[in-house]
Formats: structure tokens, C-alpha cells, sequence
């Protein structure tokens, strides 16, 4: 038994550990390259522009057409996910190097090339690279605005 106005000391937890920055937390050489297009185009077995969120409705308002019109001419199903249909060698939106609904164009568009799966590690950003020539050019982009970049895509 404790005796009277003893307090026992009681180890104080430990600091919650600060959050560790990513590979990228300084930021991220990015420009898009003027007449490229190369991310617009399929490579590798990688063909497919997921639409979520308002894409079918930004880019139905850009054709002047209903939502279901749209679905029906543009998209398809694959794995329960509404998908641009690409039966060429790039987006069907794609002409020559010009995106031709860049107004309206897809989340998943307007966040390349800062995509989770693209930052994971500064191995995958580098292989990127060889794909992308805009990686490693340009001002950098801070963390904040590469974060709210992932943050605006809920397929991964």
C-alpha cells in the first residue's frame, strides 16, 4: 500500500511519432511537354482511362449529350468500372498530339503523372521516366499540390 500524498511516477507515453514524409517529400520535377501525347496513348498492357466521379457528366455536357448517350458511344464496363472504350493505338479524345476535351478531360487524366501506383516508390518515378519526358522537367511541384493530386483519384 501506497503511502498518504505518495504519488507514483507513471512513465509518460512516448510522442506520437511524426508522420514519415514520402521519397517525394521535397517535391517533383514535372512539366508536361508540348505536341506529346504520350500519356494519352496506350503502352505497355496499360490501356485503360478510368472515369469516376463527374467524368461522364463533364464529358457529356462537352459533347452536348445525355450521360447515358455518352456511356452508350464512349464507354464500357471492365471489372465493374466505367472505362473509356480505346479500340486504337491512344485515347479515342486523342487528335494527333491535342486532347480534344482537355476542358473536360478525366480525373485520371488531369492527375498524370503523380498517380499512387507512379509514387510508390523513386524506382517506379524513374521508370516513369523513360515513358514520360516531362518527369525531371520544369519547376518542382510541392508535396501539397502532388498529395491533393492523388487525393482527387478514388480508383487506385
Amino acid at each position: 500500500m501506497d503511502a498518504p500524498g505518495y504519488t507514483p511516477r507513471v512513465a509518460k507515453p512516448p510522442p506520437p511519432a511524426a508522420p514519415r514524409r514520402p521519397w517525394y517529400g521535397e517535391g517533383l520535377q514535372f512539366e508536361c511537354q508540348p505536341e506529346c501525347g504520350r500519356c494519352c496513348s496506350r503502352h505497355d498492357e496499360y490501356a485503360y482511362v478510368y472515369l469516376e466521379g463527374d467524368d461522364v457528366a463533364r464529358l457529356a455536357a462537352h459533347f452536348g449529350m445525355t450521360r447515358a448517350a455518352f456511356r452508350q458511344q464512349w464507354t464500357r464496363k471492365d471489372d465493374g468500372y466505367t472505362v473509356l472504350k480505346i479500340d486504337g493505338p491512344g485515347c479515342p479524345f486523342l487528335d494527333g498530339t491535342r486532347c480534344t476535351v482537355y476542358q473536360a478531360r478525366p480525373i485520371q487524366c488531369g492527375t498524370f503523372p503523380f498517380w499512387r501506383e507512379n509514387l510508390r516508390t523513386r524506382g517506379r518515378w524513374e521508370d516513369l521516366a523513360t515513358f514520360c519526358p516531362g518527369i525531371g522537367k520544369g519547376d518542382f511541384v510541392p508535396i501539397d499540390a502532388i498529395l491533393a493530386r492523388t487525393r482527387a483519384r478514388s480508383i487506385e
